[in-house]
């Protein structure tokens, strides 16, 4: 067999998906150069790309014997011969062909409306199969054709058969693109090389890769396509499991046991106000013994709104302080890197530790200063945001790196830290509870902690949803709270994906409040606040010199003021679900009922939805289950910037089950075979390319 460009291909051959890749998409029949373009706007470059290119659904076409019992509007396919064959125009611009088609099934019309060129092919006598919507009158039974195939049908394509549906563009029909695909598949199937091991196909009963691509396109039944689709996702994943197993191996294995030479970590325990929950201290005896021990920590810590994590975080890095190493964390915003500065300011300011702040925005002296201070070791926590990652910024001894909301950076921003010192211990934290089946793929390179366990008094925060309309019933209860001693947070709504003009709508919404409330101390806070400003405005927010505070979603994270018993957000249909969570974690920190007043016009079914997940769920995994499910996957955690954004077949909500059975084959597989063949690696790094990255750190 040759390929249009001159390259051989033997027919005893099997081609492992990087060889397929390397075979242009234009050298197959009927495609060439020009058609090609059309294949490149859905993504097929090449013949992997065609092979893995998935159905979006089936529609089952499969003939049926007789037409009783049909209901109007029915979709149906039926098999027989044309015996007559007309043309009629309708009106202008409108014409109709009209076949009358006689089969086992009986008689009935088959309708084409402004399709003239079929006279050509359609002819009396010709053996035809045709899907559409049958409608029951006067004349019999009426078929509005959707599809169509002549011949014997021994081998059908568009009809006749379970057939798939496929995402495709106005330039190339889906008749086109089906046919090319079947064309493909059947040429190349056979030649695609298994990778999965013997024992692991022998263990699940899954059938051959050449059957699992045939099955998946073109069905026999919908038991063989279900077994197809198994087939190829436990080969996703054991490529992906088995890629990260290799990461596990690397970045663990050049760790530093760092031992503390001070009592600095139990003595910031000891000058807390409030005792750590159990969950709290299981977490950090899990980071204690990563730290204390030559194993490199890569480990994830997630919770829900309030749950402590922060403190957790904070131990860590003074347990790496206090053995002779720096810390430092980064934040994906500078609001959120400004609030981590001042609350660990505050924290550690009796501690006689040094914490810094490295940001953007920040004046070329200060920024100078604090370069030099984390270069000769003069600072010890470095507080920052994609700041750090520039190359004038050195540190002297880093020994710890902790990533806020780590899906929120991508994975070479991410690496550009790491890489500033040999093996850093690495804690990753999120305010956004991660469903697990997320969890297990997006950071299944890393070890888990969970705190699942809120401070105790923490009361549920009560939710409720009200139209625009009815804004004057909320504040007149906003009223009732200030009147009665507690304090009130008002969100205003995101205008756009601008600060700008997020500013400009608290502004204006500060200047109605105070007219609305004056009476009361009404102040406003927005990112565009010097950091001195903020946290004054804040400090007073906390002694309850300011009873409503008017915020941008600034406040969405690390404000913690027990005496507020309720947050109004307006415009909630301009929020996502974890940033309304987020937002309704600044309340429900007290021992008084707290609530949560949803405002807003929400114009789509999705923003409707997010209302009631919210109003309904109070616990932070329950609200991102429900998010995974509204949203899906590719969105959730912004995927571009993961392995996970790779996967072609896997649903990682649906496939959780194929998803920790395959673990376990790959734990058990990769212990026995750690020096795997060249082309099982190949097949990982080019299904895969983001894992090659995870090997860099």
């Amino acid at each position: 067999m040759w390929n249009r460009s001159g390259c051989n291909i033997r027919k005893d051959k099997l081609l492992t998906g990087k060889q397929l890749a390397e075979l242009n998409i234009s050298i197959l029949p009927r495609i060439g150069e020009k058609r090609a373009k059309l294949f490149y706007k859905l993504g097929i470059n090449n013949l992997f790309d065609l092979l893995y290119y998935i159905p979006r659904r089936y529609e089952d076409r499969r003939v049926r014997v007789t037409l009783d019992h049909v209901q109007n509007g029915e979709l149906v396919t039926v098999f027989g011969r044309i015996v007559n064959i007309e043309e009629v125009k309708l009106r202008r611009n409108l014409t109709l062909l009209r076949a009358v088609i006689s089969g086992n099934f009986g008689i009935c019309n088959a309708l084409w409306f402004n399709q003239p060129f079929l006279k050509r092919t359609l002819r009396k006598g010709l053996p035809i199969a045709i899907t559409g919507k049958v409608e029951r009158n006067l004349y019999g039974y009426e078929i509005s054709v959707l599809d169509y195939e002549t011949g014997d049908l021994k081998k059908p394509v568009h009809v006749g058969r379970i057939v798939p549906v496929y995402g495709t563009t106005e330039e190339l029909s889906q008749r086109m693109l089906r046919r090319i695909i079947y064309q493909t598949v059947v040429n190349y199937a056979g030649k695609v090389k298994d990778v999965l091991p013997p024992d692991m196909i022998k263990k699940l009963n899954l059938m051959p890769i050449s059957q699992a691509l045939t099955q998946i396109h073109f069905p026999s039944d919908m038991k063989s396509l279900a077994s197809a689709r198994e087939r190829l996702v436990y080969e996703e994943l054991f490529l992906f499991e088995t890629g990260l197993s290799r990461i596990q191996q690397h970045i663990r294995k050049d760790g530093v046991a760092r031992l503390p030479k001070t009592s600095l970590p139990d003595d910031f325990l000891a000058l807390l106000p409030f005792p750590l929950t159990e969950a709290q201290h299981q977490v950090i005896a899990e980071v204690k013994s990563d730290i204390s021990s030559s194993k490199r920590m890569y480990r994830l810590m997630q919770g829900d709104v309030g749950c402590g994590k922060t403190v957790v975080a904070l131990y860590a890095l003074l347990y790496a302080v206090a053995a002779g190493y720096q810390g430092v964390l980064m934040a994906p915003t500078e609001v959120l890197a400004e609030q981590h500065f001042l609350g660990i300011s505050r924290l550690v300011s009796q501690l006689g530790v040094k914490v810094d702040l490295l940001t953007g925005s920040m004046g070329k002296k200060e920024r100078e200063q604090s370069l030099e201070m984390l270069k000769t070791g003069a600072t010890d926590l470095m507080i920052g945001t994609h700041a750090l990652l520039e190359e004038e910024v050195s540190f002297w001894n880093l020994g710890l790196v902790v990533i806020d909301e780590q899906h929120r950076f991508g994975v070479k921003q991410r690496d550009l830290l790491l890489l500033k010192a040999a093996a850093p211990d690495v804690l990753i934290m999120t305010a956004t509870p991660i469903p697990r089946s997320l969890t297990l793929t997006v950071y299944g390179d890393l070890d888990l902690s969970i705190i699942n366990e809120l401070p105790p008094g923490r009361k549920k925060v009560k939710t409720y949803y009200l139209p625009s309309t009815e804004k004057g019933r909320v504040y007149r209860f906003a009223r009732k709270e200030l009147e009665a001693g507690r304090q009130v947070y008002v969100v205003c709504p995101l205008i756009e994906e601008s600060d700008h003009l997020d500013v400009e709508a608290a502004v204006a919404r500060y200047h109605e409040l105070c007219q609305e409330f004056p009476d009361f101390q009404v102040a406003l806070i927005h990112g565009k606040l010097k950091i001195e400003e903020k946290d004054r405005v804040m400090d007073a927010f906390r002694r309850g010199e300011i009873n409503l505070l008017v915020a941008t979603s600034v406040i969405e994270v690390g404000i913690d003021v027990p005496n507020a018993s309720l947050i109004v957000i307006e415009g909630v249909e301009r929020f996502g679900l974890a940033q309304l969570h987020q937002l309704r974690g600044r309340v429900g920190r007290g021992t008084q009922e707290s609530y949560c007043v949803l405002i807003g016009s929400p114009r789509t079914e999705e923003a409707r939805e997010r209302i009631k997940i919210l109003v309904k769920y109070h616990d932070g995994f329950h609200v991102a289950e429900k998010d995974l499910v509204l949203r899906g996957p590719g969105e959730l955690l912004g995927m571009k910037q993961h392995g996970c954004s790779d996967f072609r077949i896997v649903n990682i909500f649906k496939d959780i089950q194929y998803l920790l059975k395959t673990k376990q084959i790959v734990k058990n597989y990769y212990n026995q075979n750690q020096d795997l063949n060249q082309d099982l690696w190949d097949e990982i790094y080019f299904r895969f390319p983001k894992l090659v990255l995870g090997l860099k750190i």
